[in-house]
């Protein structure tokens, strides 16, 4: 090991990531589809099928970022989408960026935003076993309508009962020395919750959040 230097040190803030022990998170990406229907620009979004996690709820096409397959979170995009909706990747032309969403419940999402080529949306072929079906909502109709906000409360545990009955310390606050409060669990604050529910589905929670921040961004007046 090399002797460490300010410009060790100044390179090494340079390649670190934006948001500190990403590592710790569930990585995931998704695309955000956009599609012209009629000289009118819409989103696409997914129903998900029942048989898997989050099961029945609307979403974006994405998933967890897998690094046996994928070099970067672009790529997550890119794959899943093309598994989930049968299109090829070559059809897929990535336009931006939205940022990196960090949701309380342990989980990073990156959107990439893009356009398919497609002419309409019969010439997809969805993974049934993913998708149960796909619609679309011109951008225009999130841009001039406000989403619903609600709200839950968050705390954090230091230790939880087991089905048997039996009390699992996660943090052992006595045996640390911490101050004695944390034993109990505390207040980790209150987590907004959009929701739009006026279309085809209700489009809600981190969805609602992408798709709030993407009309935030192209028209900062609304």
């Amino acid at each position: 090991m090399g002797n460490i230097t300010l410009g060790n040190i100044t390179l090494a803030l340079a390649n670190a990531s934006e948001i500190l022990g990403k590592d710790k998170y569930f990585n995931s990406a998704v695309l955000v589809p956009f599609v012209e229907i009629e000289n009118k620009y819409h989103l696409l979004f997914e129903k998900r099928s029942n048989n898997i996690r989050q099961g029945g709820e609307v979403s974006f096409p994405g998933g967890e970022f897998d690094p046996k397959k994928d070099q970067s979170l672009r790529q997550t995009a890119l794959r899943e989408t093309s598994e989930e909706l049968g299109i090829p990747p070559e059809s897929i032309k990535i336009i931006g960026k939205i940022g990196t969403l960090v949701a309380p419940m342990g989980v990073t999402v990156d959107p990439f935003v893009g356009v398919l080529s497609v002419q309409n949306l019969n010439e997809l072929s969805i993974d049934k076993n993913e998708v149960e079906k796909i619609f679309s909502v011109p951008i225009k109709q999130f841009i001039s309508q406000k989403p619903d906000e609600y709200t839950v409360k968050l705390e954090v545990h230091p230790s939880y009962i087991d089905k048997n009955g039996n009390e699992v310390e996660l943090l052992p606050v006595q045996k640390l020395g911490l101050p004695s409060k944390y034993s109990k669990p505390w207040k980790n604050g209150i987590h907004r919750i959009l929701v739009y529910n006026s279309f085809e589905e209700v489009i809600w929670g981190i969805t609602a959040e992408i798709v709030h921040e993407l009309c935030r961004i192209i028209h900062p007046g609304k």
